[in-house]
């Protein structure tokens, strides 16, 4: 069969919750076949990526902390199709998926997973700690990526860019003073910032429901709009994220958005994820819900793919994410010369002092 290459079809989402807002995103969403597959393999290849990372880290291959994203791919790739390359994003530590989309390459993730040279951070942040272009981390104090976030907004405005901030943090976060501190600051200077709430129902192990007096997250901005929006549905998050940053752009100050997703792994690597909730209800989102499946069946139902082409896409997932594993775990670690390289930028060679007055170490930028 011949695929037109325009092919797009108008496709039916759900409706968004709505707090402080007359109207919200549109109820349909336009889908082009030339999306929907750029759409289907970037989620793909994040999903792989993070089974291969919980892979290497049983055998001991990746230490430390951990964080897998599986199961919450549509909200990273469809907030990265709401927004231009030229806006900024700060997230928590979460942050492989928002690596991938914000211009990381598989390598350079899986590489800094594993501490090595051609890491993202040349293999001296690790899991938490990656960084792009427009891109802030990777933070992992919980919570402080907020203000700092805030901050990032107040420069784009200064600036005056017509750029946008797009700030993330979890459900386990939400409750954070410095979060509520942060919103007082952006109303009152009208920050170009989308505030978003990911909300993967638990924090670590702890329900929203025990966590929180109150669970609409898209309200407690207050006196800042808020949206919820269903976060397994990658056009649902799309369209959200165009009209947030639309009403960033227009000079109207911050908005909120809650994303309702799921986390398919535990918090972390040592978190097993079934001793707060049952492997039945995990297995329920999975069939239900899986933000993957659901835009799988909405292109073959809709004749903008075929099987067999979305299994050779497959294909070609697992091959690249075999090879950043390859290069992951061939790659050489970064030597002690290295430690206190890249403190600052453009800046001279300069001393470091050890960890005793006598040790002295040298920086380059």
């Amino acid at each position: 069969m011949v695929w037109c290459a325009f092919m797009f079809h108008l496709v039916d989402i759900s409706k968004c919750d709505l707090h402080k807002l007359e109207e919200g995103p549109p109820l349909q969403a336009v889908l082009t076949r030339e999306e929907g597959l750029q759409y289907y393999r970037t989620m793909q290849v994040m999903r792989r990526m993070e089974l291969k990372a919980d892979q290497l880290y049983k055998q001991k291959i990746i230490r430390g902390f951990c964080h897998l994203y599986d199961g919450q791919e549509a909200c990273a790739v469809g907030i990265e199709s709401g927004i231009n390359r030229t806006d900024h994003l700060i997230t928590a530590y979460r942050a492989h998926g928002y690596t991938l989309t914000r211009g990381g390459t598989v390598r350079e993730i899986m590489a800094e997973l594993t501490g090595r040279r051609g890491g993202i951070a040349k293999g001296k942040g690790g899991s938490m700690h990656m960084y792009a272009k427009h891109f802030y981390g990777g933070n992992g104090i919980v919570g402080a990526q907020v203000p700092l976030g805030a901050g990032v907004a107040l420069a784009c405005k200064y600036q005056g860019k017509n750029e946008l901030c797009v700030c993330l943090y979890g459900d386990g976060a939400a409750n954070q003073g410095q979060i509520f501190e942060t919103y007082n600051m952006a109303a009152l200077w009208k920050l170009p910032c989308i505030f978003i709430c990911e909300n993967n129902k638990y924090g670590m192990g702890t329900s929203v429901e025990r966590a929180a007096a109150s669970t609409d997250y898209y309200k407690r901005g207050d006196f800042i709009p808020g949206l919820r929006v269903d976060g397994m549905d990658i056009l649902c998050v799309r369209e959200a994220t165009k009209f947030a940053a639309e009403h960033c752009r227009s000079g109207k100050g911050p908005i909120l958005m809650e994303l309702q997703t799921y986390r398919y792994h535990g918090h972390s690597m040592s978190d097993p994820g079934i001793s707060y909730r049952t492997r039945e209800e995990i297995q329920e989102v999975r069939s239900k819900s899986d933000p993957i499946s659901l835009l799988k069946d909405r292109m073959i139902s809709n004749n903008m793919a075929s099987v067999e082409e979305l299994k050779e896409i497959d294909v070609e997932v697992r091959k690249e994410i075999e090879d950043a594993a390859q290069f992951a775990t061939t790659d050489p670690e970064p030597p002690l010369e290295d430690l206190c390289n890249h403190i600052f930028s453009n800046e001279p060679p300069m001393e470091v002092r050890g960890t005793n007055p006598w040790a002295k170490l040298k920086s380059i930028s």
